[in-house]
């Protein structure tokens, strides 16, 4: 969610022809500039990971951390920002030992953001050794990484003080409280692909699709985040429920169906602004005035192609277009298996065969167009009987194909043990939080 958590050594704006801070003359122009940063067209072979992980008082769940304590935990990895208010919000530590680097997000939750690799073995490894490495400072300092999609401890508390996040905060509070809880207690594991070819069997439009087509089953599938604050939410995926009821301008999926660069530059030019940076402590936006509404003249200066930029980095919806293409639906997996989410995907884009398999798997789970889908795969999980026939369908299709996608053996060993306790038994992970919430419950009244 933050700024400067992009896939390392990929920028949108490589190969930008229009000089960053010239005004943005026409609507046509600023669609033109979407499509080309947003969409990088070439053979598919890069992947980088995003693993988003609360973090705990290994004693003490419930207790709010204070930031100097974080910060002094990762050290020389830790962004400036921490301790430091009057640093540039968007600088980075030092990288970790495999080379990601390390952002912290409102609520503390620390996120490592991995290089682009070239095959997705070596991006595999390189996340398991800076999660293991991250994990290790954590401790040192009593500390250690939560097993949840949202924070099943504590209530939503921001504790990183930078601009653009005092002014997300004042900006999703006019809707309710679902700002507050995206910002200060989700976490998820993501995935960064390659867009892919102009047409052929890595055409780009249809990888687009089939990342939409099977968010849903796949937000049912790893399913993690069923208790807030010690609370279950009714909802399997309560993370994937504040995303669907926040703002929707801004977080809704694009249309799979439509020219991805067309529809996502619609989608962009429409969101609301959400923040302004500027070099004060109050980067607020207008409220009610879109991007469109900028380029008509809503403000008092024109808009740059510098400030479209940035507006689309405060677009979240289901799958983002960063130049390459970032999968944000799926909920942060206990332990190690935040391994199996990113194999899973890698799998169903690796040949057009296993794709039309997976879209065929999921033909029967409904449009993912529709917020429907993917709010019915939040709630109900594997509990509802399509989804949890295209979850093993589609598990089934990625075990298959996993080791010729390049999935290393102890990956697909990892993948195995997931369906076998989960999926193939027609369980989420939000079942296993769910089953010890109610023994302690049992435990306590006895």
């Amino acid at each position: 969610m933050s700024e400067t958590t992009v896939t390392p050594g990929r920028t949108a704006t490589t190969a930008v022809d229009e000089p960053l801070d010239e005004p943005i003359r026409t609507r046509a122009d600023a669609e033109a500039f979407i499509a080309k940063i947003c969409f990088k067209i070439g053979p598919p072979r890069l992947a980088g990971i995003e693993l988003e992980r609360l973090v705990h008082d290994i004693n003490d769940p419930t207790a709010i951390l204070p930031v100097e304590r974080l910060a002094s935990a990762l050290g020389s990895w830790s962004p400036p920002i921490l301790t430091s208010p009057a640093a540039d919000p968007t600088a980075l530590g030092r990288p970790l030992p495999a080379g990601s680097t390390v952002t912290v997000e409102p609520g503390g939750q620390v996120e490592l953001s991995t290089q682009a690799w070239g095959t997705f073995a070596d991006c595999l490894a390189a996340a398991g050794t800076d999660a293991d490495a991250v994990r290790g400072a954590l401790a040192r300092y009593g500390l250690t990484v939560g097993h949840s999609g949202i924070d099943a401890h504590r209530p939503a508390t921001r504790i990183v003080q930078k601009p653009r996040y005092a002014a997300m905060e004042r900006y999703f509070d006019r809707g309710g409280a679902a700002g507050r809880l995206m910002m200060g207690s989700t976490a998820s594991v993501q995935l960064s692909v390659d867009a892919g070819t102009e047409d052929g069997e890595h055409a780009m439009a249809d990888r687009w699709r089939l990342l939409h087509a099977v968010g849903p089953t796949l937000v049912a599938l790893f399913a993690n985040s069923p208790i807030h604050a010690g609370v279950p939410t009714g909802w399997y995926s309560t993370r994937q429920r504040v995303w669907i009821t926040l703002d929707p301008g801004r977080t809704t999926a694009v249309d799979a169906r439509n020219d991805p660069r067309a529809a996502y530059a619609a989608a962009a030019l429409d969101a609301g602004l959400l923040c302004l940076p500027n070099h004060t402590d109050r980067w607020d936006a207008p409220p009610g005035v879109t991007f469109a509404d900028w380029l008509d003249g809503a403000l008092d200066r024109p808009a740059t192609y510098a400030d479209l930029e940035y507006h689309l980095s405060t677009l979240f919806p289901p799958v983002r277009a960063k130049g390459f293409l970032e999968v944000r639906y799926l909920d942060a997996q206990a332990g190690d298996d935040w391994r199996v989410p990113p194999a899973v995907l890698w799998t169903l884009l690796s040949s057009a065969p296993v794709r039309d398999a997976a879209l065929a798997a999921v033909e029967r789970t409904g449009e993912p167009s529709w917020p429907g889908a993917w709010a019915r795969a939040a709630r109900d999980g594997l509990t509802d009987e399509n989804l949890a026939r295209a979850a093993s369908d589609v598990m089934t299709l990625a075990l298959e194909n996993a080791e010729s996608a390049g999935v290393p053996a102890t990956a697909v060993r990892t993948m195995t043990r997931f369906a076998e306790r989960h999926t193939f038994r027609g369980r989420t992970p939000a079942d296993d939080q769910l089953d010890d919430f109610a023994h302690s419950f049992d435990l306590e009244r006895s």
